[in-house]
This record gives structure tokens, C-alpha cells and sequence, in this order.
């Protein structure tokens, strides 16, 4: 399994560094020794390789559900340390499988956006990104993509060569512990909320 993952990074890396002239700015900032949620914005379907090749190590990603519909996809996924999550419905098996991969210490990469934006504007997210934060009580580092929706816009089948692609790490989350202990779905959006107001943050540096 870990073989193919890093086929799928290696060939992300290499791609995305000749095509799309890939950076990584304050990557320092990404923890590769801890348990940590990297929560980015979500434009285009180059995102999660665009963060993930950020790491020398094999990180875990949330997909949506609906991309392990057919038998080939649901056997590469899982491969690729992608985990499904029911945006349609509360997925609570899903939720508590990525609480219990941060709490025995590994990186998990999400987008609490939960799909793509048409425009590459931020969009608001999605409580139950507040409800893994507030169990798991990993870090969290925020981090933007900048360049993916002009070289990968939502509704386009075909890349659109030597756009620059540069990833912005921004400065770890501080949550309270009223704030992580906190429950219900307004307290869990909250965390989301300010979440994103961190990604929203981020400019790209010169």
C-alpha cells in the first residue's frame, strides 16, 4: 500500500514542480514529527498532492465519499491514504476514524470547504470539521493554495500548463479549551468559522 502511495508522491512532486513551478512558503510552519490537521482551501482537484508532496512522509487525506463510488476508485483511494467522508450525511464512523489517526500521531490533510469552489474564492466550511478539531485536539496549521484554480479551475478536464502553484503555511491555531470543550453543532462551527477566517488570512508573499 505505502509502495503506491509513494509512486502517486512521486510523480505528484515531479509534475508539479516542471508544470506548475510547485512552492512551498513558511513550510517550516507543517509539523512532520507530530499529530496535526493541515486545513487548506479547496479550488481545484490539485490540491491535496499540491499540500501533500509538502511532506517527505505519508500523510492521510479526507475525500469525499462520492470518489469510492466504482471498484477501481475504491481500491486506489484507500491506497493513495485517502479517507472517505459522507458530506450528504452525518458520518460519524468516518469522523472517529480520522480522530483516532491523529491521536496515534499522524498528519491528516483536509479541506473543510468540502468541495471545490467554482470561483477560488473561499467558501465557508463545514461543522464537522469543529467536531473532529474539538475530539482529536491536534493541532491545527492553515494553510493556502494560491495559482490552482487558474491551472485547475472547477469544470475543467484538462491542466493548464506553467501556472505558478504556491502553497502559504500559515501560523498554527490556538483554540481555547472552553472553546474545544464546548458542544453542539454552533460551538463545532465555530472552530470551523475561525478556521477559515486563518486560511482567509494568509497572503501570498513576494
Amino acid at each position: 500500500m505505502q509502495f503506491l502511495f509513494w509512486i502517486g508522491w512521486t510523480i505528484s512532486f515531479v509534475t508539479l514542480k516542471v508544470f506548475f513551478f510547485h512552492r512551498a512558503i513558511n513550510a517550516r510552519r507543517l509539523p512532520h514529527d507530530r499529530a496535526a490537521i493541515i486545513a487548506g482551501n479547496h479550488v481545484s482537484y490539485l490540491d491535496p498532492p499540491i499540500v501533500g508532496i509538502c511532506f517527505r512522509k505519508a500523510v492521510k487525506f479526507l475525500a469525499r465519499k462520492t470518489l469510492f463510488r466504482t471498484k477501481f476508485s475504491n481500491w486506489l483511494y484507500p491506497r493513495l491514504n485517502a479517507i472517505p467522508i459522507d458530506q450528504e450525511a452525518p458520518d460519524l464512523t468516518g469522523m472517529k476514524s480520522v480522530i483516532r489517526l491523529l491521536k496515534n500521531g499522524n498528519q491528516v490533510v483536509l479541506f473543510p470547504e468540502g468541495s471545490r469552489a467554482p470561483d477560488g474564492k473561499i467558501q465557508p466550511g463545514a461543522a464537522g470539521v469543529g467536531f473532529i478539531v474539538s475530539k482529536a485536539r491536534a493541532p491545527v496549521v492553515p494553510v493556502r493554495i494560491f495559482g490552482a484554480h487558474e491551472a485547475l479551475p472547477r469544470g475543467s478536464s484538462f491542466p493548464r500548463f506553467f501556472k505558478r502553484i504556491t502553497v502559504v503555511v500559515g501560523e498554527p491555531i490556538e483554540f481555547s479549551d472552553d472553546e474545544l470543550s464546548a458542544k453542539g453543532r454552533d460551538a463545532y462551527q465555530h472552530i470551523t468559522d475561525r478556521i477559515m477566517e486563518a486560511i482567509a488570512a494568509i497572503e501570498l508573499e513576494k
